[in-house]
């Protein structure tokens, strides 16, 4: 009884090792491109979005443009969207125009008002 089972278990395990194995590679004629992407935010609106002030002031005080636009936003809207008031404080200190808009039509303050930025919101108000 043994033996039989033994020898039906080798049988079946032979069936699916022999049918695994013939299994086709199916090949077609369309052309895939592969897509790239790049990070397009700059390194200054990256220590923004991270909160880093410190960073913030030296890449300043070493010649980042405090109205160059990344990725379509200016360094205010990222310190408005991320509610960074202390970024958003020294970028206008440092001549951030916070009346700029992007391709949508917003400004800082429409950033901040979307994200639910309230102290950024407060903020902005009280600079324009």
């Amino acid at each position: 009884m043994k033996k039989q089972v033994l020898i039906a278990l080798m049988m079946v395990c032979s069936i699916m090792i022999s049918n695994s194995v013939e299994a086709k590679t199916i090949t077609n004629d369309y052309n895939v491109e592969s897509v790239k992407t790049k990070n397009t935010v700059s390194p200054f609106c990256m220590a923004i979005v991270k909160g880093d002030l410190e960073t913030v002031k030296k890449m300043i005080e070493l010649g980042s443009d405090v109205n160059k636009k990344s990725d379509g936003m200016t360094p205010v809207m990222y310190a408005s969207r991320y509610n960074r008031t202390e970024i958003i404080k020294v970028l206008v200190k440092n001549g951030a125009n916070l009346k700029t808009k992007t391709d949508k039509g917003y400004t800082a303050l429409k950033y901040a008002e979307l994200s639910n930025a309230k102290e950024a919101i407060e903020l902005l108000k009280t600079m324009s």
